[in-house]
């Protein structure tokens, strides 16, 4: 894979055999030549989300990002903005994981419970 477009779904066993530290770089590298702004402090970061989100959806089991992205698509967002909204409740999450006490029986349980509810109208609103 020698490119990312975050408006096409790159092939789960493509994507998932780079190294991690190569889809960032093709992430960064993306919104670099597309000269999307983003704050220099956040793009790594920007980056690894986007990462992220894209690991989940090559995955099989992960079905609830899956129609979460197809949900938000078939709502109106393109599939970048679908994936930054995913990340936005990503994001989330893992800041509640850092700053709750004592650990949840499923972690990820609270994270597939918000993207249920997230809505293209939710995400908009911030």
């Amino acid at each position: 894979m020698d490119h990312y477009d975050p408006e096409a779904a790159p092939a789960p066993a493509e994507w998932l055999a780079l190294d991690e530290s190569e889809r960032i770089l093709l992430i960064e590298q993306y919104h670099r030549d597309a000269r999307i702004r983003l704050p220099k402090s956040a793009r790594h970061l920007h980056a690894v989300i986007h990462a992220i989100v894209e690991n989940q959806l090559a995955l099989e089991d992960q079905t609830i990002v899956r129609s979460t992205l197809e949900l938000l698509m078939k709502d109106g967002l393109t599939r970048h903005d679908a994936v930054h909204a995913i990340g936005s409740v990503l994001a989330e999450h893992v800041y509640d994981v850092l700053h709750k006490e004592g650990a949840a029986t499923d972690a990820h349980a609270p994270y597939y419970a918000a993207l249920k509810q997230l809505t293209v109208e939710k995400w908009r609103d911030g």
